[in-house]
């Protein structure tokens, strides 16, 4: 079998391809992804008009869709946010309704983000989605778009709402949710890490290897029971940052706490604040789809799998 990763120099891309080095990999980002067993590494730009017939010239059965400017660098560049969640998106599926006889299943990585504020404290599977931010809208539109191709037989599609990953192994990046992962990460390193909102900030998470196991499944379920509704709130980790921190206390003992630093940062807080608290992902669980036990749990996977 033949798997293309776009963003497989991402973080879950790279745990993706290091899942499936027995197949044909394609490994696709802007940067050059990781040299595996069995792969073709492709650097593109995901905005430019000739990629997409480059990402699927191998025809590959498989394709998990990661590739996103993350929800901060979105909001803050409105163009770059638009043209590659959006219009790349699209044009991936148009070189795909061009090709004969070529009908690929695809795993889309969506977000939590498509829902926006006002909402239940729990929301239920069957809750519209009023995003209040331009990565939002973004994958929000791109989820009826993977739901109107799999209804017309061109792409067999799966969305995958995705919590916020942590603890998510590396440095830093431009998301609005990063801070999740580094006043985790960092301490746990002996190194410092800020704080930029309330420790009574409640959220939704997975750790990577809670989301390995998503895509994955999403891969090779029967998409049958999903009829024309392809996209899924996958189940995940209801947590405040204060149970975070007693997890990390519990970890790595008290001292490790005194490496958080707290500076608010309005801009920050504004975003988080219009994202979900909770979900009842009862469809994804029946589908087959596990979360996280703990925050203890999480870190323990974070200490096990990051090298």
């Amino acid at each position: 079998m033949k798997i293309l990763i776009i963003g497989a120099a991402g973080m879950i891309g790279r745990k993706l391809a290091a899942a499936h080095t027995n197949h044909d990999l394609i490994l696709a980002d802007v940067v050059a992804p990781p040299d595996l067993p069995n792969s073709t590494q492709l650097t593109v730009d995901l905005a430019a008009p000739d990629t997409p017939a480059r990402l699927i010239a191998q025809r590959p059965e498989t394709i998990y869709h990661l590739a996103a400017i993350v929800s901060g660098e979105a909001e803050a560049d409105f163009d770059k946010g638009y043209a590659v969640n959006l219009d790349a998106t699209r044009a991936l599926l148009e070189a795909i309704r061009a090709t004969p006889n070529y009908h690929p299943r695809i795993v889309y990585a969506s977000s939590a983000a498509v829902f926006g504020r006002p909402f239940p404290d729990c929301i239920p599977d069957d809750f519209h989605t009023v995003p209040l931010t331009s990565y939002g809208t973004q994958k929000a539109i791109a989820e009826l778009l993977i739901n109107d191709y799999s209804r017309r037989g061109i792409i067999d599609g799966v969305s995958l709402r995705l919590p916020t990953i942590c603890i998510r192994p590396g440095t830093p990046n431009r998301a609005a949710s990063s801070f999740f992962s580094n006043i985790l990460r960092e301490p746990l390193a002996g190194k410092t890490a800020n704080l930029p909102v309330p420790e009574g900030t409640r959220h939704w998470f997975a750790s990577p290897r809670a989301a390995i196991g998503f895509f994955r499944h999403a891969a090779q379920m029967d998409t049958g029971p999903l009829a024309t509704d392809r996209a899924i709130t996958v189940p995940g980790l209801t947590a405040t940052v204060a149970d975070q921190l007693a997890a990390l206390s519990r970890a790595a003992g008290p001292a490790a706490l005194k490496l958080i630093t707290r500076n608010p940062d309005p801009a920050v807080e504004r975003i988080v604040a219009g994202w979900a608290l909770e979900f009842t992902a009862t469809r994804a669980r029946a589908l087959g789809f596990a979360a996280d036990a703990s925050f203890d749990a999480i870190i323990e996977a974070h200490l096990t799998d990051t090298p």
